[in-house]
């Protein structure tokens, strides 16, 4: 019997607040991002330039509205996600005929969903399960209006309209930087969807390679993500830094180590016993949510520079036998 036929239980959240899966870098992203002078200057310009109506329009011209009539199995699975996550409304979702194999949350007032053709052809059920709750986990913390903000002036800066000048380059730059990090927060939404842990790292796998279950290894893409994380020269390390300016999501290596750190720490299983945050709960303070996330930069931090340390270090080693050797 294949993973996907075998029968779980599948734990109802109910009540669950976003807080209790998101991650600390991506609050604190956030709350540096809306300091940003200018921001809601430029915020307003776009929205204002485009609207709601457009923006939905724009997305959805080339795709096909999921139904209990159309795409029917992916209806199934998105009901339960939304069960699952204790979604307050069902939102509109769409397969757009893409090769690509991703997904995504737009929208402003009324946020809806965007499935790529090509995530149908390589994911599994429990796989596209994940994926679907990664997307409803964007909707539930609210990140779809900047992830659509962020989609909006790429595709101007591109086409180099006049509103992306110097403040809106800066600001698209710390809104790649929030999105980065509200990836990692997603994904424990899709985790907590879908309740199998194998399911969401074999996700990573395919997202980064493509391939097949007989062509691919998982413990071997895990091992991979840690060599990446923990190895390099100082040129090693300047390179992953800047491989990532630019871009909206981190790599799917880190993303399955940083899932793999959460899985390990104990706080998926706490979650599953019902241990988390509900809506109904006093919220915690904002100076206290604060406080996390700059733990966390820092601890990020922190670890970047050991990693400098030891490649110096290492650099500077090689040099004195090299010389000795001379």
């Amino acid at each position: 019997m294949s993973e996907t036929n075998v029968p779980r239980t599948r734990r109802i959240l109910r009540d669950i607040h976003p807080s209790s899966w998101e991650h600390p870098a991506d609050r604190a992203a956030l709350a540096a991002l809306r300091r940003i002078p200018g921001f809601d200057e430029v915020l307003k310009k776009v929205f204002g330039l485009f609207g709601e109506k457009p923006i939905r329009l724009a997305f959805q011209a080339n795709a096909v509205k999921v139904s209990e009539n159309q795409f029917p199995k992916i209806w199934e699975r998105y009901l339960e996600v939304l069960e699952t996550l204790g979604a307050p409304a069902r939102y509109d979702i769409f397969v757009s005929q893409t090769p690509l194999v991703n997904a995504g949350a737009y929208g402003m007032d009324r946020p809806f969903i965007v499935l790529n053709s090509g995530s149908l052809r390589l994911l599994d059920e429990d796989e596209l399960t994940y994926l679907i709750g990664h997307e409803v986990g964007h909707v539930l913390s609210g990140h779809v209006l900047y992830r659509t903000m962020t989609i909006i002036l790429l595709q101007l800066a591109t086409l180099g309209f006049p509103i992306v000048g110097l403040a809106a380059r800066a600001i698209l730059m710390a809104l790649l930087e929030w999105n980065r990090k509200a990836e990692l927060s997603s994904d424990r939404a899709g985790l907590l969807a879908v309740q199998n842990p194998e399911a969401t790292l074999r996700s990573f796998m395919k997202l980064a390679g493509g391939g097949q279950p007989e062509e691919n290894n998982l413990n071997e893409f895990l091992r991979q993500a840690d060599e990446y994380r923990t190895t390099g020269d100082v040129a090693d390390i300047v390179f992953k830094v800047l491989n990532l300016l630019g871009t909206t999501h981190p790599f799917h290596v880190l993303r399955a180590a940083e899932t793999r750190d959460w899985i390990e720490a104990g706080e998926y299983d706490r979650i599953l016993r019902g241990e988390y945050r509900r809506r109904t709960d006093e919220q915690t303070p904002y100076a206290d949510d604060l406080a996390a996330a700059m733990r966390a930069y820092k601890e990020d931090a922190q670890s970047v520079m050991r990693q400098f340390g030891d490649a110096i270090r290492d650099a500077r080693d090689r040099f004195a036998e090299g010389m000795r050797r001379s």
